[in-house]
């Protein structure tokens, strides 16, 4: 039965050879169609992922301000300073709080390796602040530890670009530089990274140190802003108002003053990008689909004139007992298996596009698409649905013949 299905289907082939050419491009056009709009509105997902990612993943960051509501009989307008210590109280009051850090920062201090001098951003920060940040260091150095915090020692983490305006190409880890004329140590040196957002200048061109260094060498008591990171993002809300709460009982404010407490919370865009990115693969996928069901549409006409070039051909299997299932299975069988073909090389030109976008350097701009499983199981499956509708009513026609008319045409 299937050695006699795939002799009729070569026959097929060979006396129509340019209509299914032609078929089989449409097939082939759409399923590539498919397959790369939604692989590239994935890599462009991953992409923003990745830059917003660059500045942490599920931080928040704190900017202590002036109250804007009078609160117990204090007026408005009171200065909030919060302190290096108060990053303990709010990771023993808020359980929310995976990890957090008191940021001091300046930009006014000279860095200096023999001949070469900038005036970069200097942070000084607790140990969580690295591995919250992304500071991921080089593998040959690492970010500040709980020692260097604990006994001050002068010792420095540099962004990938400072290190190369200060030592070049050369290893800068185990260097020494000087910091207005302080030496310090180099422990690390930042891996590169992409950051599309910052709040007080990109990392790869910042100093790290040590934030009780910090404070001993300028005599800093009160940081600039703090970072606190909350693990699971549906409760960075919770965490939010808790430092309010916990922050104005020490510090005399109203605890619904926003402005006391300046807050930029930067998982609320990650709920936008969810939504955008749903709408925005909808939209591709719907584009690219259409496309396939015109390559469908395709493959339904070439199976109404194949019923109607076998009429007489079927005439005489129903004639001899043929079953109008059978008829059925046969045509619809043809027909998914042209779609099979051309769905199949759809998928390899797409894999080959995809494979060429590095090369071309465009990766960076617009990601590297990603031909991931749900993008290769939604085609396969609209893939299917064309194939299945662009064959079965062809083939029911095909079935519904009436033996002795069939016979006679």
């Amino acid at each position: 039965m299937r050695a006699a299905f795939f002799r009729q289907f070569l026959r097929d082939v060979r006396a129509q050879k340019l209509r299914l050419a032609l078929t089989l491009f449409g097939i082939i056009w759409g399923t590539v169609s498919v397959a790369l709009l939604l692989a590239f509105g994935e890599g462009l997902r991953a992409n923003v992922l990745k830059e917003i990612r660059g500045l942490g993943e599920n931080i928040v960051i704190g900017w202590p301000m002036r109250t804007s509501k009078p609160w117990q009989g204090l007026p408005r307008g009171r200065q909030i300073r919060v302190t290096e210590e108060d990053m303990d109280l709010l990771a023993a009051e808020i359980p929310e709080i995976s990890s957090i850090s008191a940021e001091f920062s300046t930009g006014s201090v000279r860095f200096r390796s023999g001949r070469n001098v900038v005036v970069p951003q200097l942070a000084g920060v607790q140990p969580a602040f690295g591995e919250m940040r992304n500071l991921i260091p080089e593998a040959d150095g690492r970010f500040m530890n709980d020692l260097d915090a604990q006994r001050r020692r002068r010792c420095i983490f540099l962004g990938d670009e400072l290190k190369t305006d200060l030592f070049g190409a050369e290893s800068a880890v185990g260097r020494y530089l000087y910091l207005n004329n302080v030496p310090f140590l180099v422990v690390g040196v930042m891996k590169p990274k992409s950051q599309d957002s910052s709040y007080s200048g990109r990392d790869n061109e910042k100093g790290v140190i040590a934030s009780r260094t910090f404070r001993a060498i300028f005599g800093r008591e009160y940081p600039n802003n703090f970072v606190f990171q909350v693990a699971d993002r549906s409760k960075v809300e919770r965490a939010r108002n808790r430092v309010y709460e916990v922050l104005s009982r020490k510090y005399k404010f109203d605890p619904t003053d926003r402005e006391a407490i300046m807050i930029w919370d930067t998982t609320e865009f990650y709920g936008f990008l969810d939504t955008f990115f749903l709408v925005f693969n909808v939209f591709l996928g719907v584009v690219g689909a259409l496309t396939l069901v015109v390559g469908g549409i395709g493959v339904s006409n070439i199976m109404n004139v194949v019923v109607e070039e076998r009429t007489k051909e079927i005439g005489i299997k129903m004639a001899l007992g043929a079953k109008g299932r059978a008829v059925i299975a046969q045509f619809l069988g043809e027909t998914l298996l042209i779609t099979f073909l051309g769905g199949l090389a759809g998928f390899a030109i797409s894999r080959g596009i995809i494979a060429l976008v590095p090369a071309f350097g465009l990766a960076e701009h617009i990601g590297t698409p990603i031909l991931s499983a749900r993008t290769a199981a939604i085609t396969a499956s609209v893939l299917g649905l064309v194939g299945l509708l662009a064959g079965y009513f062809p083939a029911r026609a095909a079935s519904r013949l009436n033996p002795v008319e069939a016979l006679r045409m």
